[in-house]
């Protein structure tokens, strides 16, 4: 067992050359890539009527409401002391970033959740963001807890009211926490499974609770699907149709560029990046299909040219950050208008359409 973290983040955060004021504004930063805090229309949420799909949606409610990971966001004789000053350098500014980013977009949720209870009166939605919340809560709180052993855990109460939050219509919500949710699952489970097989590339316990946290992402994704059934527009009209297209494209795309930011990581780890977000898009797709009329054809020759194209061009982004002046500006600018055309390319490619089945709901097979 490690010993308490209060014990080792003092002079751990020396060690490091960081400390929670630096991981606090890492989460505080708002970026394309970074996760965001989310704010909606309310008022137009709570008057959603689940009727129409009330019989899975009386299921999912009772399934949330039994609790089933109530104990296990806990450390126990499976948490492994692990030894952050002498973790490689790279690997470990990779892997609190990881854990810093992880930690935002948990809790990111979690606030939404909240704020959406707290403000709205219909039973049904209030019950379902209720229990997303307590959720998100646990899954943020258990990162931070892992953070804290190194002395660098991310202030979240200075982090709800720093952060900057983002408006977005309730079926943009819909779409982009639907996509986070399921592509989260898919990420967990496939890195869970990886190193079942491969126990020595698991170099922190935190990867052994990725099972049934997964399973929590499912789950919240489900709750989408059903609200976005409640509406058949929501996915069937022209206009909608478009919407999705722009955000699985800037999901998936958002995705490949940040875990490409992180090579020491993966490397860790054991995965190749490439195959590992292919593996990821592949089951995101599939699981999909339960309600959206459309999927990227992942296969077709511009994806992955364009995804490396988008890569390439926020490493120059960033780069020109760095290099600051008007040099660097003019470097942003090219950086910028690559990952445009980039992103055009990918969202241009012909979609697979599908047709979503009748029974919405699916449990999770991988």
């Amino acid at each position: 067992m490690n010993a308490p973290a209060g014990e080792l983040a003092p002079h751990l955060a020396d060690d490091l050359g960081i400390d929670t004021t630096m991981t606090t504004a890492m989460a505080t930063e708002t970026t394309l890539l970074n996760p965001r805090f989310y704010t909606t229309d309310f008022e137009e949420l709570d008057r959603v009527d689940v009727s129409s799909v009330r019989a899975d949606w009386d299921k999912l409610i009772a399934q949330m409401a039994s609790d089933p990971n109530k104990g296990h966001f806990k450390k126990n004789a499976d948490w492994d002391q692990i030894d952050w000053a002498g973790m490689e350098p790279t690997l470990r500014r990779e892997f609190i970033d990881f854990l810093v980013s992880s930690c935002t977009a948990e809790f990111s949720g979690c606030v939404l959740y909240k704020e959406m209870k707290r403000r709205g009166s219909n039973p049904d939605i209030c019950e379902l963001f209720n229990y997303m919340a307590r959720d998100e809560a646990r899954h943020a709180g258990f990162i931070n807890d892992a953070l804290r052993e190194a002395g660098v855990a991310v202030n979240l109460g200075f982090l709800t009211r720093a952060k900057k939050y983002t408006y977005f219509r309730p079926k943009f919500i819909y779409y982009a926490t639907y996509l986070s949710e399921k592509i989260g699952y898919a990420r967990y489970i496939t890195i869970f499974r990886h190193l079942e097989a491969n126990p020595d590339q698991r170099f922190h316990p935190i990867f052994k609770w990725f099972r049934e946290w997964c399973n929590d992402e499912f789950s919240h994704g489900e709750a989408f699907a059903l609200l976005m059934r409640t509406d058949p527009k929501l996915t069937s009209s022209f206009a909608n149709k478009l919407w999705i297209r722009f955000f699985l494209t800037a999901v998936y795309s958002t995705m490949y560029v940040r875990d490409h930011a992180r090579p020491a990581f993966h490397q860790a780890l054991g995965v190749d990046i490439e195959w590992y977000d292919q593996e990821v898009f592949r089951k995101t797709s599939a699981i999909a299909r339960q309600v959206f009329p459309i999927e990227i054809d992942i296969d077709h020759p511009r994806w992955l040219p364009n995804l490396r194209r988008m890569r390439d061009a926020f490493g120059q982004m960033d780069a020109g950050t760095r290099r600051g002046g008007f040099a660097g500006w003019a470097q942003r600018m090219v950086g910028g208008a690559k990952a445009a055309y980039g992103f055009a390319a990918i969202y241009t490619i012909p979609v697979i359409k599908t047709t979503p089945p009748v029974n919405v709901r699916l449990e999770p097979s991988y």
